[in-house]
């Protein structure tokens, strides 16, 4: 997109609860829109501490219906089939994911799987073949989402999905995920006394990846004056934020201006047919698709490096990510930027280099490279540049 003086902003979020003891509220949410009985899904790590799991259960009273607590970060089809056997002998008409991204990705496949009766293989077969499962026409059960962890996946209308052939779902490891309009979560409880329950470790990594949605947001091709809007107030946030969360002790107090800054940036990002998710996040895919490096230690290894890169070739709105990120800087506003986002991925005590985690060798860089340029999220780059996988591999070079 030209940042010119028109644009189309179409977004349908669900209804967002935010501060703390939300969930004390969550009956009260599920009778105003009309439902009755809550399947909460979860993993098991969560679904057996007592810190998340009990102000839940508590805030849907009666209209807890069951709890499915076998996510697993892999967000595997075969999870999603059992739960919705779950769903099925609790007589849920809705579904409550609480906890990271892959337990609200399961509760989201596990909607469009209870939309018709497929057979669970032949939704494997389409998996193989299209990196991805079609949705239904029709309703779909709604979810909810009750996050804790800082990476945001809770205002969107996407998922991700694996199978492997373990499963008997698929006779080769698949991926991909499912898209629909009316996949996205009906209503999203912000509690901050819930995401103080989670390792700081993983507030870290996962902090970092919501952090670089509002980065990307600011400098994709179908930016809005709305999405820049929120996406500046909430780095104003994160900056601050994560930078006291690498340094002080986890608790609530601490938590809500980061809480509040990660439900800003995603704000928009997430709508029907598109995303202003845009090249940090492709370098996040090729290097998480296929290798261990967590995504959260990827972003913070990338994204310094991959901004220079946009520097050094377009403007990638420099100047307006600096008033987010450094305003107070008088120098170069490229600069700044960097070394802003450096600042939050060092207090939060995040790797740097490649070389230091579970990623791949300088050998494996042209075909990661590869992967980068062939991912949908390029199609977000910012205005202007035309990468190659020479320039892409340049820059993992960089990164190692």
């Amino acid at each position: 997109m030209a940042h010119d003086d028109q644009f189309r902003f179409e977004y349908e979020p669900g209804v967002l609860r935010f501060g703390t003891d939300c969930v004390d509220a969550l009956s009260d949410e599920l009778a105003q829109q009309g439902f009755d009985r809550a399947l909460v899904v979860c993993g098991s790590t969560v679904g057996s501490t007592p810190e998340v799991i009990d102000p839940v259960t508590r805030g849907l009273g009666e209209r807890l219906a069951g709890i499915f607590a076998e996510t697993t970060a892999s967000k595997r089809l075969s999870t999603a089939v059992d739960g919705l056997e779950a769903m099925r002998a609790c007589d849920a008409d809705v579904l409550v994911g609480l906890g990271g991204g892959s337990s609200l990705d399961v509760a989201t496949v596990i909607a469009v799987l209870a939309a018709d009766d497929r057979d669970p293989a032949a939704v494997g077969r389409e998996l193989v073949e299209t990196d991805s499962i079609s949705v239904p026409d029709g309703s779909l059960p709604p979810v909810v989402a009750v996050p804790t962890t800082l990476a945001g996946a809770e205002q969107s209308q996407v998922a991700g999905v694996t199978a492997s052939p373990e499963s008997g779902l698929v006779d080769e490891p698949a991926s991909g995920g499912v898209a629909d309009r009316r996949l996205m979560p009906r209503a999203v409880a912000y509690d901050p006394t819930l995401f103080a329950t989670t390792p700081k470790p993983i507030l870290a990594a996962s902090g970092m990846n919501g952090f670089d949605k509002g980065l990307e947001t600011l400098y994709a091709r179908n930016a809005t004056p709305i999405t820049d809007a929120t996406a500046m107030r909430g780095l104003r946030l994160l900056r601050d934020g994560l930078e006291a969360l690498g340094e002080q002790p986890v608790d609530e107090t601490l938590l809500k201006p980061v809480v509040e800054g990660i439900a800003l940036v995603q704000y928009g990002v997430s709508r029907p047919g598109e995303t202003t998710l845009s090249i940090i996040h492709a370098f996040g895919h090729g290097l998480t698709r296929t290798y261990d490096v967590q995504q959260g230690a990827a972003h913070a290894i990338v994204a310094p490096r991959v901004l220079r890169y946009l520097f050094d070739r377009v403007d990638a709105r420099r100047e307006l990510l600096a008033e987010a990120l450094a305003p107070e800087h008088d120098g170069d506003p490229a600069e700044a930027v960097i070394k802003a986002v450096e600042n939050v991925r060092d207090a939060l005590s995040l790797p740097s280099r490649l070389r230091n985690v579970d990623g791949p060798e300088l050998e494996a860089f042209p075909a990661v490279a590869e992967a980068i340029i062939e991912d949908s999220f390029m199609g977000n780059a910012p205005p202007g540049l035309e990468a190659t996988t020479e320039e892409l591999e340049a820059v993992l070079r960089e990164c190692y």
